[in-house]
């Protein structure tokens, strides 16, 4: 396995708790819209820890970017990524990932969940593919929607958010259920793709699946 040290070139919050890490492209490091690799810290003691995280620039740029949610309260990479100042360096390793756009669909997504598809719909719309996506974002708070302006920019009226814990006049509330999928269903959708927490990557494949949806047009991480 080929390693390659990077450094951060820029570093900025998105949310309270999610920030964004610009870094040095490796040359001749390539990858598909979706996909992601294993990041480490050059830092003693934090080498060996490897995380996975999604790409979300495009394929073309010059640089890489990663948009990485905090879990302070794992006291591990997450938290430690955070700390880091421009001129730190991360540790990238080989690209993986089954996450790839096949044909227009429904993206759910539930909070950090949402890195995977952004590189995605970034490249869908440089080259005029987004109309006919729609996208389910499911998140706690409004405070921890990622990218919230640049995706209903990007969807209009097809952003659909649900927030589970907090009440809110501009959002629905609640969790993604087989009756919310079926209200919110994209009737141009071939395909379903779906990234979340795993408890709720479950639930929502067993709800599409009890709603008609076979296997093969369901797309999600095989990890």
């Amino acid at each position: 396995m080929k390693k390659h040290n990077v450094k951060i070139l820029e570093s900025f919050f998105v949310t309270h708790d999610v920030k964004s890490f610009i870094v040095e492209r490796p040359e001749d490091y390539m990858f598909e819209p979706g996909q992601a690799t294993e990041v480490s810290i050059n830092k003693n003691g934090w080498k060996e820890e490897k995380r996975p995280f999604t790409f979300t620039n495009l394929p073309e740029d010059n640089f890489l970017q990663f948009i990485i949610k905090s879990y302070p309260e794992h006291k591990g990479v997450t938290k430690e990524i955070h700390t880091l100042n421009v001129g730190d360096e991360l540790i990238l390793h080989d690209v993986f990932g089954t996450i790839t756009y096949q044909r227009k669909g429904l993206f759910i997504a539930g909070g950090a969940g949402i890195t995977p598809f952004i590189s995605i719909f970034r490249n869908l719309k440089k080259t005029d593919r987004l109309i006919g996506n729609r996208l389910i974002f499911a998140n706690k708070t409004k405070e921890d929607i990622i990218l919230q302006k640049e995706l209903g920019g990007l969807f209009g009226n097809d952003f659909i958010n649900i927030l589970s814990e907090e009440n809110h006049d501009d959002f629905q509330h609640g969790t993604v259920t087989k009756d919310f999928l079926k209200k919110n269903m994209n009737e141009r959708a071939e395909n379903f793709y779906v990234c979340g927490p795993e408890p709720m990557n479950e639930a929502v494949i067993e709800q599409l699946t009890d709603l008609g949806i076979t296997q093969k047009s369901i797309i999600k991480e095989g990890l």
